[in-house]
């Protein structure tokens, strides 16, 4: 796989931040020529995305359990970032939830992995896992569905 190293303004990705914070948003973007910046807030943070525009796009339709529509689900968990997903906090390690479980607040229901750095993904609500929508190392985009809690 072909990579290319990409230099990254330190100053811009401060500046979006504090954009980020001062207008309480929850995402960010910026394009410059072959390169894209998004800063994007989830429950743990605020986490940065970079990603040059030719990078081709990992479709995982199809990979996770047929729910209908989980996108228009109310309790639909969505991908804060692109990456890949884990159930687990390692290798063979019970899964942080699993359908049936109930969640609090905050409680981490997997990992995303983006730019080689682990992200927990906490719960953005109490309730019960009903339907878990990715597999243990599947790639996800941003927005995709992770789970429902109900």
């Amino acid at each position: 796989m072909f990579r290319r190293k990409i230099e990254v303004d330190p100053e811009l990705v401060r500046e979006l931040s504090r954009l980020l914070d001062e207008n309480k948003l929850t995402e960010i973007e910026v394009q410059r020529g072959d390169q894209r910046v998004r800063i994007a807030r989830g429950s743990v943070g605020v986490a940065s995305h970079v990603a040059p525009t030719y990078a081709p796009a990992i479709s995982s339709a199809g990979a996770g359990k047929p729910v209908g529509e989980p996108t228009r689900h109310p309790g639909t968990v969505p991908s804060p970032m692109v990456g890949t997903a884990y159930r687990s906090p390692q290798p063979g390690a019970k899964p942080f939830v699993e359908e049936g479980s109930e969640v609090r607040e905050g409680e981490t229901l997997l990992i995303i992995e983006a730019m080689k750095t682990m992200n927990a993904i906490a719960a953005p609500r109490g309730g019960k896992v009903t339907k878990v929508l990715v597999e243990d190392g599947q790639p996800v985009e941003f927005g995709e569905p992770l789970l429902i809690i109900e």
